[in-house]
């Protein structure tokens, strides 16, 4: 959800041209601040790099996504593809970390 969250705010960023259009800056606060909660929380239970790699990953993919959707970025092969490329190295980055705690659990030596 935090992603999704980065999503939002860098969208509102986008529309609220340097903080002059009230309504998309409120947004973009609310969205920001609930984000960074959100990331925080996260963080407790999962390692930083992961946590943030992850949520960046995402908002950065839900983003260009959105943006693709709505128009306001041209879609095209390439942009698909990396974006894909983002999903897929997220994929993999949650199988390492549980491969990890598996081996922890088992083995607390082997971190």
């Amino acid at each position: 959800m935090s992603a999704v969250l980065e999503a939002v705010w860098a969208t509102a960023l986008g529309l609220s041209n340097g903080f002059t259009e009230p309504a998309p800056t409120i947004v973009f606060l609310i969205a920001a601040v609930a984000s960074m909660v959100g990331l925080g929380w996260s963080v407790r239970v999962i390692p930083i790099g992961t946590g943030y790699a992850v949520w960046v990953g995402v908002g950065a993919a839900l983003t260009v996504s959105y943006a693709m959707l709505t128009g306001t970025e041209s879609v095209s092969l390439g942009k698909m593809l990396f974006i894909a490329g983002i999903i897929l190295a997220v994929i993999g980055l949650k199988l390492v970390q549980g491969a990890a705690n598996t081996r922890a659990a088992v083995d607390p030596e082997s971190t």
